[in-house]
């Protein structure tokens, strides 16, 4: 610590190859985010570096110094990103994840019944119909349809989820007729 005190990068160097692995695993734990985690190692050894006169060897050792600190921030990077609804955020994501994944997973179901399926592609806009085709059958990602139909990738959401939304409702009729003929 004092030589990292001193403004020697090697010792700083050897103190993140020791102790970067314990840092993170503290901080995925707290976060639950890879990209937040390594973000947060990396501010870590920032702070060391910048508070590295503040550390008191009769406190206790460097490596405990280093994880409380460590746990200290990712807490408050967790109440901040909590605060920012962060992880509502991405539930929001993995929910239109296993919804587009059970949609896919009806659609191909619904090939065997190729009349009903065209009818219901007939009633999308041409946009929505050609976003939902190359996602579902051709297996593009929203970037690369983007990049096909000439559009932005907010466009080519926009048009998936509403294409998504308009097959939802017609499935929802189709099960509720059936339904009542049983």
């Amino acid at each position: 610590m004092v030589r990292i005190c001193q403004g020697d990068q090697a010792a700083l160097g050897a103190l993140f190859r020791r102790y970067a692995h314990q840092v993170r695993g503290i901080a995925y734990k707290v976060l639950r985010h890879s990209s937040e985690a390594d973000d947060l190692l990396q501010d870590v050894f920032v702070l060391i570096q910048r508070l590295c006169g503040k550390f008191d060897r009769s406190k206790g050792t460097v490596r405990f110094w280093i994880l409380m600190m460590t746990h200290h921030r990712a807490i408050m990077r967790r109440r901040y990103l909590t605060s920012r609804h962060f992880y509502s955020c991405l539930d929001w994501e993995e929910e239109a994840d296993r919804s587009s994944y059970a949609l896919g997973n009806a659609l191909g179901k619904l090939v065997e019944n190729a009349d009903t399926l065209r009818i219901w592609f007939e009633d999308l806009s041409e946009n929505q119909r050609e976003t939902l085709l190359l996602f579902f059958f051709e297996g593009y990602s929203f970037e690369k349809i983007a990049a096909k139909l000439g559009q932005t990738i907010g466009n080519a959401r926009n048009h998936y989820y509403r294409g998504l939304e308009r097959l939802r409702r017609k499935m929802f009729a189709e099960s509720t007729v059936e339904a009542r003929r049983a």
